[in-house]
């Protein structure tokens, strides 16, 4: 199998780090992987309130992808929010881009505007699914911060103690610019919709992002596979590593 490049773009307050048991498993398969933190995730330096739209914390995906040398192309993979990411740089970058990997993710369409999918997210997730999560305004954007409990049983609660640990730790405030995304232009056929699309649906036990939102966006938008792991929460390269790296890898191998 020839060598393929996957980069990695994690969900809302989380980073890099929470892919950390999956660039080995593709790596071990002959592939190169980037995982990157967005702006104010992980160990980037920025703060939440110095983020003041979605392209500012899609700027370190941005400047990745133009900094690829002529004819490279790489395999996107966006998890929850990270889905956003993606299809935003696919938009930019649509020569860059062999496929666009949807991991129990938000996936806009080209008919309306970016924030439609969150929008609709927003209204289909219960108030009571945030728990302990908190809410509040702050440099014109709602941040979201989330709460212990809510991490523990609605994000990963497949997850080992150790994981759970970890994300409690590091991840941070962040925001889903759904006001900002609400004004930006729509996504074109020509750009995002021009580039293949594979969504990986995390089946019954994701509670954060429903089985039953995740197959709305996929006939909403329309995708070339779907793909579907049946053992994982919605953190699933944490709960369900090997699985989600074996989709992963069947599609580097699909995908040109």
């Amino acid at each position: 199998m020839a060598q393929k490049h996957f980069v990695l773009v994690h969900g809302a307050a989380h980073g890099a780090w929470s892919w950390f048991k999956i660039p080995p498993l593709l790596e071990a398969g002959g592939h190169k992987v980037t995982t990157l933190d967005m702006s104010a995730s992980g160990i980037n330096k920025k703060d939440i309130d110095e983020v003041h739209t979605f392209h500012d914390y899609n700027l370190p995906l941005l400047e990745f992808m133009n900094s690829l040398p002529p004819g490279e192309k790489v395999i996107l993979v966006g998890h929850s929010l990270g889905g956003l990411n993606i299809s935003l740089a696919s938009e930019k970058f649509p020569h860059k881009v062999s496929v666009s990997v949807f991991l129990g993710a938000i996936m806009p369409d080209t008919v309306h505007s970016p924030s439609y999918a969150i929008d609709q997210y927003a209204e289909r997730t219960p108030g009571e699914y945030w728990m302990d999560t908190q809410f509040y305004v702050s440099s014109g954007k709602e941040i979201l911060v989330f709460g212990h409990q809510n991490l523990a049983t609605k994000l990963y609660q497949l997850c080992s103690p150790e994981d759970i640990a970890l994300g409690k730790m590091l991840v941070r405030p962040s925001s889903m610019f759904r006001e900002d995304l609400s004004k930006q232009e729509k996504l074109t056929e020509d750009g995002f919709g021009s580039v293949k699309r594979v969504y990986i649906v995390i089946a019954k036990h994701d509670l954060a992002v429903l089985e039953e939102f995740q197959y709305w966006q996929i006939e909403n938008t329309g995708v070339s596979e779907i793909k579907v792991i049946k053992q994982a929460d919605h953190m699933a390269m944490l709960s369900s590593p090997h699985e989600v790296s074996q989709c992963l890898l069947e599609i580097a191998n699909d995908y040109h």
